[in-house]
């Protein structure tokens, strides 16, 4: 379930996450956004992009949670140093602030994946 939206009020809570769902929250990005209630944060795993941005800027702060409500960074999951779910009903949430570099190397890794497996489209935008 993927939410991107520039709602200041929760628009999910724990009832409305089903066990062994990931949620993906790009929507609290600034202090004061918030797609997702406290209590589904507090009873999801959670993973953000960076701990101290989440807590000032992000979903965590936003919620008055505490840096712990955060099982770890993205990176943390990709590099397997970290779990990304521990159990098949575990709910998980990504809700990162955003890191503009972080995203490029993302869709970069993507772009490169695609290439390989002959999947997608080449489009010179600039023709």
């Amino acid at each position: 379930m993927i939410l991107a939206t520039w709602s200041r009020e929760p628009l999910l809570d724990t009832e409305d996450v089903a066990p062994g769902t990931h949620v993906t929250s790009l929507g609290a990005d600034e202090p004061g956004k918030a797609e997702l209630s406290p209590g589904l944060l507090a009873a999801a795993r959670v993973y953000v992009d960076d701990v101290p941005l989440a807590l000032t800027s992000g979903a965590l702060g936003t919620a008055g949670l505490p840096a712990e409500t955060a099982a770890g960074t993205l990176r943390e999951v990709l590099r397997g140093m970290i779990p990304g779910r521990r159990t098949e009903a575990e709910r998980t949430v990504y809700t990162p602030v955003g890191l503009p570099a972080q995203d490029l190397a993302l869709a970069w890794a993507a772009y490169q994946q695609a290439r390989q497996a002959g999947r997608g489209h080449e489009y010179d935008f600039l023709a």
